[in-house]
C-alpha cells in the first residue's frame, strides 16, 4: 500500500519545491487528502486551541452525550446503525457558540483561512491556471466563506454497531482538519481499502470538496471518509471549510476544458449555484456524490431544451 501523502511545506522555499509540487498534485488526483507538516502555525497557538476545545467538551457537553446518547442509543442494538453519527459537534463561530469564541480560536480561524489561500494557489500553480483563480471561483457577490466546526468522538462500547461520522464527501471547497494526535479514527476510501490517516502531532490534514472536483472537471477528486469509533479516549477533530458564497455559480474551468480537449458533454462536470448543490446535498450527504453531479447535468440539459424551444 503507497504511503499516506505527506507534505512538509517548508520544502516548498528550497530545492525540493518541484518535487513537493508533484506530492501535492499525486494527493489531490489520486487521494483527495494529504496532510501537512511545518505549515507556519504556530504549535503554542494550537495547542492553546486543543485544550480549549477538549476542556469546553468535558465542561458543556460530555455529561450531556452521556445522558443523551451514550446510556440509550445502543440499548438492545445488535445489527450496525446506519441512521446516526456518535458525536458530539459545536461551532466556534460567535453568532452560534458566544461561551466559546475567544481569541486564540479566532487568531487560529485567520490563520487556517490565511493557509487555505495559499493552498488554493498551489493547486492553482499546479493546475496551470492564474493566481487566485480558484479564490475567485468561490467568491460570488460576497466572497469565500469560512467556518469551523468542533467534533467530539467520545468512547463507544460498542464501536462495531456505529460510526463516529458516516462515510460522506464534504460538499465544500477545500477543508483543514486539526485533529487529536493521540486518539486515531479517521479514515479514507482509495479504491476499495478504507486508510487510516495517520495522526501527528501539530499536523494539518487537507482534503478536496466536491466544489474542486467540479471546477477541475475531476482531475482532483473528493472521496468518502468517515470515522470509526473507539472503545477508549475520545477524539477531538477541529474541521474548518473554505467554501464557496452562496450564490458563486460553480462549473469546470474552461482553460481546463480546452487543454485537455474535453469536447464531450457528456465528459464536462455540470455548472451550478452553489447555493443550490448545498440543498441537495444536505438531502443526501451520506449518499455517493455521482448522483448529485448527474442530477445538475440532467437539469442543465432540461433547462437548454427549454431554451431552445422557446
Amino acid at each position: 500500500m503507497e504511503a499516506f501523502p505527506i507534505i512538509n511545506m517548508e520544502k516548498l522555499n528550497g530545492e525540493e519545491r518541484a518535487d513537493t509540487m508533484n506530492i501535492i498534485e499525486d494527493a489531490c488526483e489520486n487521494w483527495g487528502f494529504f496532510e501537512l507538516m511545518n505549515h507556519g502555525i504556530s504549535y503554542e497557538l494550537m495547542d492553546k486551541v486543543e485544550k480549549l476545545s477538549k476542556d469546553h467538551y468535558k465542561k458543556c457537553m460530555e455529561q450531556r452525550f452521556k445522558e443523551l446518547v451514550a446510556s440509550k442509543a445502543l440499548e438492545g442494538v445488535e445489527a450496525e446503525i446506519t441512521d446516526m453519527d456518535w458525536e458530539s459537534t459545536f461551532s466556534s463561530n460567535i453568532s452560534q457558540n458566544p461561551t466559546f469564541s475567544t481569541k486564540a480560536m479566532k487568531e487560529f480561524a485567520l490563520e487556517l483561512e490565511k493557509l487555505a489561500e495559499l493552498l488554493l494557489d498551489l493547486l492553482c500553480e499546479n493546475l496551470g491556471l492564474e493566481k487566485g483563480y480558484l479564490k475567485k471561483a468561490f467568491s460570488g457577490s460576497k466572497g469565500p466563506t469560512f467556518g469551523t466546526k468542533i467534533g467530539n468522538y467520545p468512547p463507544c462500547p460498542k464501536p462495531e454497531l456505529v460510526k463516529g461520522l458516516r462515510a460522506h464527501t464534504d460538499a465544500g471547497g477545500i477543508i483543514l482538519l486539526f485533529q487529536d494526535d493521540k486518539v486515531s479514527g479517521l479514515q479514507l476510501l482509495k479504491g476499495e481499502n478504507w486508510v487510516d490517516v495517520p495522526p501527528m502531532r501539530h499536523s494539518i490534514v487537507v482534503n478536496i470538496g466536491d466544489q474542486l472536483e467540479v471546477i477541475t472537471n475531476g482531475k482532483y477528486k473528493s472521496v468518502m471518509h468517515r470515522v470509526v469509533t473507539q472503545t477508549e479516549g475520545t477524539r477531538m477533530s477541529i474541521a474548518s471549510f473554505y467554501n464557496p458564497c452562496s450564490d458563486a455559480v460553480i462549473s469546470p474551468a474552461k482553460e481546463l476544458l480546452e487543454r485537455e480537449g474535453v469536447k464531450d458533454e457528456s465528459d464536462v462536470y455540470p455548472k451550478f449555484v452553489f447555493e443550490e448543490y448545498m440543498k441537495l446535498y444536505t438531502a443526501v450527504k451520506f449518499q455517493p456524490k455521482e448522483p448529485r453531479f448527474e442530477a445538475f447535468k440532467a437539469s442543465e440539459k432540461s433547462n437548454s431544451a427549454s431554451f431552445a424551444t422557446a
